[in-house]
């Protein structure tokens, strides 16, 4: 069984761009920023930023990725790891506070809750991106695109096998539903192949 790390970062950049992006807004007027900065404002007081992580091997057949403990049937993530030995299996959230808020302003201000849903994607998104360029750094490796139960052919369910692995819940409060999704909801988890070292 592989060890389980957990990491708590500080706040990373906050990209505008970006959450006008998720908020559907082409461009922004004096009121929609004024919308986002509030929304960053409260959002940012209840927003944490953990992460928990493994190292797993990787051994690619055909269509099958065994990563000793599980194993997942799925050709393009067995592409996407292709020629890695190891990959990066991680965790990350932002906490329940983000949930809260939206939960909170959804009938009162809708507006309001679909740019908090916005802040929400951004922060957990730029989580992402923060804890994978600084392990690449910390351990002189190179780091394949992260890859993500649902998306292409991989399975929701293997999300039962990376929570398993990874001890969500314990490790960073992060749980999975019957129906398979997750909560808090502005969370992610993710398998990233590690190439040679630089």
């Amino acid at each position: 069984m592989s060890t389980v790390y957990t990491r708590a970062f500080e706040a990373p950049p906050f990209n505008k761009r970006e959450m006008l992006r998720y908020a559907g807004c082409r461009s922004a007027d004096s009121a929609i920023e004024e919308l986002m900065y509030d929304a960053i404002r409260e959002a940012s007081e209840k927003l944490s930023y953990n992460v928990c992580f493994c190292i797993v091997p990787v051994v690619i057949r055909d269509d099958v990725c065994d990563f000793g403990s599980f194993c997942l049937a799925s050709s393009k993530l067995a592409k996407n790891l292709t020629g890695c030995k190891r990959a990066l299996l991680f965790g990350a959230t932002l906490g329940i506070g983000i949930d809260r808020l939206i939960s909170k302003y959804g009938f009162t201000a809708p507006s309001k809750a679909v740019m908090l849903q916005a802040v929400g994607a951004e922060r957990i998104e730029a989580l992402c991106d923060r804890f994978c360029a600084e392990y690449e750094i910390e351990n002189k490796v190179k780091l394949r695109p992260r890859y993500s139960a649902g998306y292409g052919d991989l399975s929701l369910e293997a999300q039962k096998d990376i929570f398993s692995m990874l001890d969500c819940h314990r490790k960073i409060g992060l749980t999975l539903t019957d129906s398979l999704l997750m909560a808090p909801s502005k969370s992610v988890t993710a398998i990233v192949g590690i190439e040679e070292e630089l």
